[in-house]
């Protein structure tokens, strides 16, 4: 069980040959590493498992090898996206193991031991999250980093401090752990050394990124979407070569805008941004890295608030329209992506007033 999706084995994978999985995509979310929180937003879990076979099935129309098998009906039929009649929440795919780095205590500092992972381990998920970037969307990471100095301008190919919103001359590719108490940036050289990945392994995965950035860029556009950025996962297969796993293109995986504004889970965390939750998450963080204190939500003092109730209708009926228009199927009963925009955009407005 994750923070938004369960995972069921229907065949465990050995050291040699892969599994057999499926995801069962909640209405659980999650923000700010917190995992899940007090609200769901029904239809969701549907909503994005069938963003993500729509994904995985483009991707393996351009070559492009991916651990998805199909989707799950009500009778436990599995079937192409286009064969669906009505929405599921479960898809299946092909499974590989999962090593995690272990946690340990150095001189009072948290770190990890990655020293099971060898340039000749196959058959497993990739303990990294790679991320494209095409835009600076208000709320990227990328603006506290430039401030801290942990990442220059010239890495973003640029040579001015950028505004929420700018759209960078090319796509940045950065790359962060996946299994750390708290998801942390890391270089391309350190993600080598830490995983055992070769130089060509490395440029294949940066060529994967720009094919499937591509790709989701085009899919998007159709539903007038911009793709800000997007998250992906990998995994070697038993002969060690990479395929794309976990999840794709889905509004948990990627940010979306639409005429600039969020169309994604950025907007419950705008919402919790203004909380004292929010502040007490940032403090418990900063507090736990000093003190090498491995789970730092062990030492926040405050619970996560439930979403405002007009917000969540909101943020429900966004996640159903954005899947209609992505997929080009009205297999949700929603109203069209333009007018959630707009009662969005009433919404906010009530709010400052």
């Amino acid at each position: 069980m994750g923070s938004v999706k369960d995972l069921e084995i229907i065949k465990k994978p050995t050291k040699t040959q892969m599994g057999i999985g499926r995801f069962h995509f909640s209405d659980r979310y999650s923000v700010f590493d917190w995992g899940e929180m007090p609200d769901h937003i029904e239809g969701k879990g549907a909503a994005l498992c069938l963003m993500g076979a729509y994904c995985f099935e483009k991707l393996e129309e351009k070559g492009i090898k991916t651990h998805y098998r199909g989707l799950v009906t009500s009778n436990g039929r599995i079937v192409r996206f286009d064969e669906l009649t009505s929405p599921t929440n479960i898809m299946e795919f092909n499974l590989v193991n999962v090593l995690k780095p272990k946690a340990y205590i150095k001189n009072g500092i948290l770190k990890y031991d990655y020293s099971m992972f060898t340039h000749k381990t196959t058959n497993f998920l990739i303990p990294l999250e790679i991320i494209y970037r095409n835009g600076l969307p208000e709320g990227s990471s990328v603006f506290k980093r430039l401030e801290k100095g942990i990442l220059k301008l010239e890495n973003l190919g640029i040579n001015h401090f950028p505004k929420p919103g700018e759209k960078l001359p090319k796509p940045f590719f950065d790359v962060s752990t996946k299994f750390e108490q708290k998801d942390r940036y890391i270089s391309w050289d350190e993600a080598k050394k830490l995983v055992k990945l070769s130089d060509n392994e490395i440029e294949n995965i940066k060529d994967l990124l720009f094919k499937i950035n591509e790709i989701i860029t085009e899919i998007a556009s159709r539903a007038r979407l911009e793709n800000e950025d997007g998250k992906v996962e990998f995994a070697f297969d038993p002969q060690r070569m990479l395929m794309v796993a976990d999840v794709v293109g889905t509004l948990d995986e990627c940010r979306f805008t639409f005429e600039g504004l969020h169309v994604s889970k950025e907007i419950a965390r705008d919402f919790y941004r203004k909380t004292e939750w929010y502040l007490e998450v940032e403090r418990a963080k900063r507090e736990a890295e000093k003190r090498g204190i491995k789970d730092w939500r062990t030492i926040c003092k405050v619970s996560p608030p439930k979403l405002d109730f007009t917000l969540k209708e909101i943020i429900r009926q966004m996640y159903l329209a954005v899947a209609n228009e992505f997929t080009g199927r009205r297999l949700f009963d929603s109203p069209r992506l333009f007018e959630v925009i707009k009662q969005y955009k009433e919404y906010v407005n009530k709010q400052k007033t």
